[in-house]
């Protein structure tokens, strides 16, 4: 498929019966090559899918629902265009499986083929979905008293503190996170957080940075990275690790997590998710 054929911000017929065609692949590349990024990357991670919108017809006719969890490893050839996943999702609402065990196959055949990579794929029952987190670990710079001027990506914000040397191990992060889709020019709302050990960030610059991404149009996964590229290239940090926890849409959010640790992507449900 071609970009010209998205889905997304267009009209759509919906359909309920069992179509794994709907599913759009965009290729990775194409937005790493925008910001620089090439192999070998200087990180690993996986997105983190969560599909709230799943319902299928058991042997007797009978519509059951659960939600999704998909993890999709950062080395995946490409991403899968949201609103096409939302389609397919849809598609199995009037299609009969003999259980839960199907279902999952079927859909961990179909995403391997549209991610051009293995996936973990879970369904998971509704009283199965994890307790919503109070708050993000660490240090929240919603509070500091900062003059925002830049809208549009500018990463010569970020900076480190004057005359320390020290190293030091935090995690910071913001509710005020909002970029645009590259698309429909839609606002994707998010908390972003950054765990890293080095020279102490200068936490203005950061929430300065972070708030930069206001009106600049990415997919979530490009965001994430291209946010990790930058205060690797410049902060120098001796590890560093990057977690966007997307607001959901179309009953589905995706949360990009990045690193160059060993560490996993951090387990948690946010109250806006």
């Amino acid at each position: 498929m071609g970009a010209s054929e998205i889905p997304l911000g267009k009209p759509t017929d919906y359909t309920d019966t069992y179509t794994p065609s709907l599913l759009h692949p965009i290729n990775r590349s194409e937005a790493r090559a925008v910001i620089g990024l090439s192999e070998p990357l200087p990180f690993t991670g996986e997105d983190v899918w969560w599909c709230y919108e799943l319902s299928w017809l058991d042997s007797l006719g009978k519509p059951q629902v659960a939600a999704v969890q998909i993890n999709v490893p950062c080395t995946s050839t490409c991403i899968v265009e949201s609103k096409s996943m939302k389609l397919y999702l849809n598609s199995f609402a009037q299609t009969r499986f003999n259980n839960k065990v199907d279902v999952m196959n079927t859909l961990d055949s179909d995403l391997a083929v549209a991610f051009r990579s293995p996936v973990m794929v879970q369904v998971v029952e509704l009283a199965q979905l994890p307790a919503v987190a109070e708050q993000l670990p660490g240090i929240c710079l919603d509070g500091l008293d900062v003059e925002i001027e830049s809208y549009d990506v500018t990463p010569e914000l970020l900076a480190l503190e004057e005359g320390e040397e020290r190293r030091v191990k935090e995690t910071l992060h913001t509710n005020l996170f909002r970029s645009l889709c590259p698309v429909t020019g839609q606002p994707d709302f998010a908390s972003v957080f950054v765990q890293y050990l080095g020279r102490p960030i200068l936490r203005a610059s950061l929430l300065r940075y972070l708030v930069s991404y206001r009106c600049h149009q990415a997919f979530h996964e490009a965001t994430i990275e291209q946010i990790f590229a930058d205060l690797n290239r410049i902060c120098q940090p001796d590890q560093l690790s990057v977690t966007g926890r997307f607001l959901r849409r179309g009953g589905i959010d995706i949360n990009p997590f990045r690193s160059n640790t060993d560490a996993a992507a951090p387990v948690l449900r946010l109250p806006r998710q």
